[in-house]
């Protein structure tokens, strides 16, 4: 499965770079944001592309304009929430009449979700988040999750349990509050990284793995 290169126009000074990956037997196609200190081109986002099409979730990842420039500084959310915008626009010409979800890594799935949540993003289905950050590492809040209340769709968030950007004892209530629209799958032993001890008895791979697996059955359940 390759995964076939394009480019995003955000707007008339803005483009960024993508890859889309599509496997025969798709039932869906997540847009797939990376995280605030990697790429998309990040052997993580790339193992995980590889997985989603073998379970069969075609993607389409993107870079924020920073990252695209070589930069560390995360954009303002304006032009960051504008670029979640031009990827699911472009996913809705790649992946024709397949259900489409929106999401990513750590940074790139809060700035998925504070799009969202300020406006719509047209035919997305559910937002998924992958290690979602809810605040700073060592400063325990909550504030960041403010805006997934406005959040009208399904997500589903997956955590790892030694996560320093989520506590979960934070995250659990929050998401309880949301009630059906929100799903938790716990990674055990995992960081937020999705790294996980030798002492676990697992491989960074396997847990790859599962987190590919709980998105394609997650995205298979017809939600509407």
């Amino acid at each position: 499965m390759i995964a076939k290169p394009i480019s995003i126009c955000i707007d008339d000074t803005h483009s960024v770079s993508a890859l889309f990956q599509r496997p025969a037997d798709a039932h869906a196609c997540l847009v797939l944001a990376h995280g605030a200190g990697a790429g998309m081109h990040h052997s993580f986002l790339d193992t995980l592309a590889t997985e989603l099409g073998v379970r069969g979730v075609a993607s389409l990842r993107y870079q924020f304009p920073y990252m695209e420039r070589g930069s560390r500084r995360p954009d303002p959310p304006r032009l960051a929430e504008a670029t979640v915008r031009a990827a699911v626009t472009e996913a809705r010409t790649l992946a024709t009449g397949m259900p489409l979800f929106a999401g990513g890594k750590s940074f790139g799935g809060r700035m998925t979700s504070q799009a969202q949540a300020a406006d719509p993003l047209p035919d997305v289905r559910g937002l998924v988040f992958i290690g979602f950050p809810l605040h700073p590492a060592g400063k325990p809040s909550a504030t960041r999750f403010d805006h997934v209340r406005d959040v009208a769709i399904p997500m589903l968030f997956l955590q790892g349990t030694r996560d320093a950007l989520a506590d979960l004892e934070l995250l659990e209530p929050r998401l309880a509050e949301l009630e059906k629209r929100a799903t938790l799958k716990v990674i055990e032993h995992a960081d937020h990284s999705f790294h996980v001890p030798a002492r676990s008895g697992r491989r960074d791979a396997e847990v790859i793995a599962e987190l590919a697996l709980a998105i394609s059955d997650w995205t298979a359940q017809g939600i509407s």
